[in-house]
């Protein structure tokens, strides 16, 4: 269901299983309350596919390791879990063109733009 994008049918899923074949009834319930937290971050993966688009996040969590590493463990820096965030974050900023737009209007136009690829 979740491939689909259709976060309330897995609720209701879950919602149905009976309780006497469940270890522990409040996992269910942290589960049910994360779906429904994060349900406008939960893409219909089906959809991506069929559009030829990535359903992995392993491009973006290298880049946004690279962009962290670069600047604080190649600096012998010790950074907090904020500060290591927020640097991500005006970085990837900057990389996207979108720095100027964040700061002065506090928004980020999530535009699609075209991958240049380098010459062979």
């Amino acid at each position: 269901l979740l491939w689909r994008g259709d976060v309330d049918g897995a609720i209701a899923i879950l919602n149905n299983i009976d309780s006497k074949k469940i270890r522990n009834n409040e996992k269910i319930k942290q589960l049910i309350d994360y779906l429904n937290r994060m349900r406008f971050y939960i893409p219909c993966y089906a959809l991506r596919k069929a559009l030829g688009l990535r359903n992995s996040s392993n491009r973006g969590e290298k880049a946004n390791d690279i962009i962290v590493a670069k600047r604080q463990k190649h600096n012998g820096m010790s950074w907090s879990r904020e500060g290591s965030s927020s640097l991500a974050f005006i970085t990837c900023l900057r990389k996207n063109g979108e720095l100027n737009e964040w700061l002065h209007n506090k928004t980020i136009s999530f535009k699609l733009v075209p991958i240049k690829k380098k010459a062979a």
